[in-house]
């Protein structure tokens, strides 16, 4: 028993227009997921106009605003007199923001700018969030100034508004350093304390369409207002449980777990340009800026006169777009749908059974068998980004999120399809199209099931299609005509063609080319809950030359991805350079992270010799350095106030021309806390060690002029070393030196382009 799960007469063109129009599905639902068209300075006042917010990004986003710097105070004082001219009572808050992680304490002096206006009537607070610092590296006109102008221009929009509820504008500081501002809002701010309802806008790239992709939990009441208030709502819940299992975080993280409830947006298109200097307004795409701020207006005036206290829930909804609809249902409702899946294929697997069309250990052996395929795609697609990165190790340092990646994403593609190739065939006539093709659907079902355990948002996008595909392939067994068998087995793929692609098309986006496997596998996937179509298309011997074309093709494109992915002044090229000075020593050298410097960078760096750099400075393997001349800058000064035991209060100062000073410790610290006159000392506890350089650090971005006061916990170290850095933006003090020429740009490395000046103490017992 070794049967086609069904045939028909002229068979390559009916399976040809099937997959047509599976094609025609997954075009249309890339066109329903594109962004909006800008809207000119001319629209009606009360509609939201990139071009009015861009007026905003000129004023402010045109240079890089690092917390602590110059920019950032200029653009601090521009907002807020902008919420003071719209009406609103603003005041900035000043205070010490501090996070952790594995060995290192980040401390900095965030100004957050909070605007409140009353509401009529309120039933709770909205908050309305983005973070004005940018990375050092770049002016940061996405990542997060379209938001920050997107919520003056959401004022504008509102003014004579009178809403239910009281509404807050916080625009943080020191995000880019670990969510500093946020966690001094929540720690110190009354409003943080209190809680309320959480809009926070980020974005990952330069264009895209704006995406909730992160809820708080309990999101039933969220979700129900963003699909019904939103004009244009893209994301879904898939989104939100993969970021909940990753451990990236945006302002959302902290304020959501002190208890706010609410959504995080972002687009995530152009990621190449992510934390570097081309997040710029050339690039920035004003579809994207429309799109976040009428999303943004919309959410305002729905929850602004919404009853808050109404949108709590006790569970989590599934949500996602069907051809521009948005469909929600209750998480209860997951595991019965994954249950209902594994129903169908099991009674699509009896009546092919009844039929005579497969045996049920042909049915095993195909359904483990689909695993090869599911790896086999995954492997070579991150087979390909080591080849990439081997031809060119600058790819490495871009985290695979590449400035023209599609002729690569073709060749994952393609290698996805020669995975299923190699396993298809070779079992095709040992095991028969209907076993493999019943079988392989095993795969979407159980992944839909575990997903209804473990993350029940997520599990749709595998029931889905596993149900729709056993009763499609039920149907076109049963039915009679051949017609309604290929119109019953393509209805039934519909729904995989519009999940399953997009899901790698979030994937190459939110994770680039060198997690290239996720995508390759979700691609995979796809081609198992299509191998009835497919079938169609196969003459009854298929040339073994069939495998070797996949094969040459996957090749022929990435060739043509490295001829087309080049560098030029639109698409530069990345390189990490950082200027080191021993004052201890006087000595001091040109360091550059890159595995292999390009000719900018290699003018300053020729060798690997790391025996000159300060004590405690080198993090990471083979660094490039070179000498360069002594210059005077500010250095930083460390002082022992007191030592009892474990812990050790320094006083430490960098001097006014230094934006941040950082402590590498030569034993592993468990706790730090920074205390700055007029702010309350905060402290933060600190667990594992920093890899590949001293186990422990300490940083403090913004420091005051007058200096801070750091107090460490250094367990059993009666005698240890202290390297502090004082770090100082740009190079233009240092003699000879010579700006990057177009077609380079920073490397997102945060030591790069400082100038850092150390001094090594030794910390004794007394």
């Amino acid at each position: 028993m070794m049967g086609k799960l069904f045939d028909v007469p002229r068979r390559a063109p009916a399976g040809v227009c099937a997959l047509l129009a599976l094609a025609g599905v997954i075009m249309l639902i890339a066109m329903t997921n594109s962004t909006m068209q800008p809207l000119p300075a001319s629209a009606p006042a009360g509609q939201f106009s990139a071009e009015r917010a861009v007026r905003h990004l000129e004023r402010f986003a045109t240079e890089r605003r690092p917390i602590g710097s110059q920019a950032g105070d200029r653009a601090r004082d521009y907002l807020a007199g902008q919420l003071r001219a719209a009406g609103l009572d603003v005041r900035v808050q000043r205070a010490i923001g501090a996070d952790s992680s594995a060995g290192l304490a980040s401390f900095g002096q965030v100004d957050n700018i909070v605007a409140t206006a009353k509401g009529a009537d309120p039933t709770g607070t909205l908050v309305i969030a983005a973070h004005y610092d940018s990375a050092a590296m770049g002016p940061g006109a996405s990542d997060d100034a379209a938001a920050v102008a997107a919520m003056l221009e959401t004022v504008r929009a509102l003014k004579g508004t009178a809403l239910r509820n009281d509404l807050v504008l916080l625009m943080t500081d020191g995000e880019e350093d670990g969510t500093l501002g946020a966690q001094a809002f929540i720690r110190e701010h009354p409003l943080g304390r209190e809680g309320g309802v959480l809009l926070n806008w980020e974005a990952r790239g330069v264009s895209g369409p704006s995406l909730m992709f992160e809820t708080s939990k309990n999101n039933a009441g969220l979700v129900e207002t963003f699909a019904s208030a939103v004009p244009h709502p893209r994301g879904d819940s898939t989104m939100v449980e993969i970021y909940r299992l990753l451990p990236n975080n945006t302002d959302f993280t902290p304020m959501s777990e002190s208890g706010f409830t609410g959504m995080n947006f972002a687009y995530i298109e152009g990621s190449s340009r992510y934390h570097t200097a081309d997040d710029s307004l050339a690039h920035l795409d004003r579809g994207s800026l429309q799109h976040h701020g009428s999303n943004m207006l919309a959410l305002a005036r729905a929850l602004g006169n919404a009853d808050l206290q109404a949108l709590a829930s006790d569970h989590d909804v599934t949500y996602f777009r069907v051809f521009g609809t948005m469909v929600t249902y209750s998480n209860a409702l997951v595991l019965p749908l994954a249950g209902l899946a594994v129903a169908a294929l099991a009674a699509l697997a009896l009546v092919a059974r009844q039929r005579r069309l497969i045996s049920l250990p042909r049915l095993a052996v195909g359904a483990v068998s689909a695993l090869v395929p599911l790896v086999l795609a995954a492997a070579l697609a991150q087979g390909l980004w080591e080849v990439l990165v081997a031809a060119r190790p600058v790819y490495d340092g871009m985290g695979g999120l590449l400035h023209h990646p599609q002729v690569f994403q073709a060749a994952v593609a393609a290698l996805s399809g020669l995975a299923l190739l190699c396993w298809y065939l070779p079992l095709r006539r040992r095991l028969g199209p209907a076993a493999l093709a019943i079988g392989a659907l095993a795969w979407p079902a159980g992944l839909g099931l575990l997903c209804a355990q473990f993350a029940p948002g997520a599990s749709f996008v595998f029931t889905l299609p596993a149900l729709l595909c056993a009763l499609g392939g039920m149907a076109a067994v049963l039915l009679r005509g051949a017609a309604w068998r290929v119109a019953a087995v393509t209805l039934g793929a519909v729904m995989a063609a519009m999940l399953l692609p997009a899901l790698a098309g979030n994937a190459f986006d939110g994770m680039g080319l060198a997690l290239g496997g996720v995508p390759a596998l979700v691609l995979a996937l796809f081609g198992l809950t299509v191998l009835p179509i497919a079938e169609l298309c196969l003459p009854e011997r298929v040339p073994s030359l069939v495998p070797v074309a996949a094969a040459g093709l996957a090749v022929a494109l990435v060739g043509g991805g490295l001829a087309t992915d080049g560098f030029d002044a639109d698409d530069p090229l990345r390189t990490h350079l950082a200027y080191v000075m021993d004052a201890d020593s006087e000595t001091a050298n040109w360091v550059s992270a890159d595995p292999e410097p390009p000719a900018w960078t290699r003018k300053y760096v020729s060798g690997h010799d790391t025996t000159k750099l300060p004590p405690g400075y080198t993090r990471g393997t083979s660094l490039w350095t070179g000498p360069a001349p002594a210059i005077r800058a500010a250095e930083p000064r460390v002082t022992v106030l007191s030592r009892d035991g474990d812990t050790v209060k320094l006083r430490v100062s960098a001097g006014r021309a230094a934006r941040s000073v950082t402590l590498r410790v030569e034993r592993p610290i468990t706790g730090a806390t920074a205390a700055a006159a007029g702010m309350t000392p905060v402290s933060v506890d600190v667990t594992g060690t920093r890899a590949n350089t001293w186990p422990g650090e300490v940083r403090f971005r913004g420091l005051p002029g007058t200096g801070a006061e750091i107090t460490l916990r250094v367990p059993r170290a009666d005698r240890f070393r202290v390297t502090a850095i004082a770090e100082t933006d740009g190079f233009q003090q240092v003699p000879g030196f010579v700006p990057r020429p177009a077609g380079v740009v920073a490397a997102t490395r945060e030591d790069g382009d400082l100038v850092a000046v150390t001094r090594t103490y030794t910390i004794s017992a007394r």
